[in-house]
């Protein structure tokens, strides 16, 4: 009997020890994750398919499925949040998470919540399953572009709610429409708008692409784009008659000095003596002519109209004035009939004269503060690019405002606007943490009154 009692004596003493043991062990951010189990890694994953699923696709984007998501995840963060709609039918999303000083300029972390579409039957799976393979991939429509940039901004706030960290400068978050169609309607009229001059905001966040090596990269300008047509005329003629300045044959050799200037820039890229976001790039979009029939079209007649679409982007180092003098004086001259016109072209320039970008040096404390937080979060960031696209970015950079672009996706296939496109979760929880780092940085920095003092000086 009593050999029993000092063995079940030992037995709870044991018990304790481990207990205790269990209880050293756990990290205050384990702690953390215990009481808040919305922060594990797999509802985490799940918030982020639920969001894919929503289909944001052109042209019926489910815009308001959207806002009730957003509306939902902001309830459960206790963020302030609003819905604005500059344009009927196409609502965005306003988040705010105060900071205890509000005299202070704000951040504005930017995401759009429109998607292209997809060719469904191209997919291995349906593009808006979310679904997920045995790698860890999650395939969907928006996956890259940009649906998780927009979540990472709010699971990364979620983390630092979790930690009680507590901004200095007010964070907002802006969900908005229309960015795969030009951002006319949404990024642009909200840039515009009373409301966001109130939101006093000092530095923009906005997307970026992904990296197929272990560099994040980042973007501080991006290239205009200059979507032109080029006409030519002349007279109608018997397809079997050879005769000069036939709209055919004028638009023809247009079109073949285009291509000897695309080839020219593409070569400077290929020699890599620049990047595909430094030189000016020429596509040809489309090419109509021809005289239409039942069955077609007339084969022995020679059209007196022809046109050809082109998209050129040009970067903000480039010469805009030297490009419509080779446009009007080699591609579309008069002397051959030949006229141009510009559905869209936005100017390299921001309102005050200057070029459309961001510095990326020690004159840029966002920057700074951006790059020395992506390494506290074991991240790597590659030289700063010039976006070779357009994103809604721009809008901001055009008030004279620094906006960067950063999608943290390392060693990832670019899959934006292709089939298939995903993203594996693993990245995606790396760049919840690269968010929560940069987004801690930006909302504790507090400016240096002297240099706050000279800045206003000069």
């Amino acid at each position: 009997m009593e050999l029993g009692c000092r063995n079940l004596v030992g037995y709870c003493g044991g018990l304790c020890l481990l207990y205790f043991l269990f209880i050293s062990s756990i990290s205050p951010t384990a702690a953390v994750g215990e009481e808040d189990p919305s922060s594990s890694s797999a509802l985490i994953i799940s918030r982020f398919q639920k969001y894919l699923q929503i289909n944001t696709a052109h042209p019926n984007p489910q815009y308001y499925e959207a806002v009730d998501f957003f509306i939902s995840q902001a309830k459960s963060l206790s963020l302030e949040s609003q819905t604005l709609e500059f344009v009927k039918g196409k609502p965005l999303v306003l988040l705010k998470w105060p900071g205890s000083d509000p005299s202070l300029p704000s951040i504005l972390l930017n995401s759009h919540t429109d998607v292209v579409p997809a060719e469904h039957d191209k997919w291995a799976n349906h593009p808006f399953s979310a679904h997920i393979d045995s790698h860890g991939n999650v395939y969907a429509r928006g996956s890259q572009d940009m649906k998780c940039v927009g979540l990472q901004y709010l699971e990364a706030i979620r983390r630092l709610k979790a930690s009680g960290f507590q901004p200095i400068r007010s964070v907002y978050l802006s969900f908005v429409p229309d960015e795969e169609i030009g951002g006319h309607d949404g990024a642009r009229k909200f840039a515009e708008s009373d409301i966001f001059k109130d939101l006093n905001v000092g530095i923009v966040l906005d997307e970026g692409l992904a990296s197929p090596n272990e560099h994040y990269r980042t973007f501080y300008a991006e290239r205009s784009p200059w979507w032109l047509v080029i006409k030519a005329t002349g007279a109608p003629g018997h397809g079997s008659k050879l005769y000069d300045n036939t709209a055919m044959e004028n638009l023809l050799k247009s079109i073949e000095s285009v291509r000897r200037f695309r080839a020219s820039q593409f070569d400077l890229v290929k020699a890599g003596l620049k990047a595909e976001g430094e030189v000016i790039s020429v596509n040809m979009a489309f090419l109509k002519a021809g005289t239409t029939s039942p069955t077609g079209f007339v084969m022995n007649l020679q059209p007196s109209e022809a046109e050809a679409g082109f998209d050129i982007r040009v970067p903000p180092n480039g010469d805009p004035e030297a490009l419509e003098r080779r446009i009007a004086e080699e591609w579309a001259p008069t002397s051959r009939n030949m006229t141009f016109r510009f559905k869209h072209k936005v100017s390299v320039f921001d309102k005050s004269g200057r070029p459309v970008l961001t510095a990326t040096d020690s004159s840029n404390p966002w920057w700074i503060l951006l790059e020395e937080a992506v390494i506290k979060a074991n991240g790597k960031l590659g030289k700063p690019e010039i976006f070779p696209a357009s994103t809604d970015a721009r809008y901001f950079r055009e008030l004279g405002l620094p906006a960067i672009g950063f999608s943290p996706m390392a060693n990832t296939p670019i899959l934006l606007h292709d089939h298939n496109e995903f993203l594996n979760k693993d990245e995606y929880l790396k760049g919840i943490e690269a968010y929560e780092s940069i987004i801690k940085a930006y909302a504790s920095y507090v400016e240096n009154p002297r240099s706050a003092g000279s800045k206003d000086e000069l």
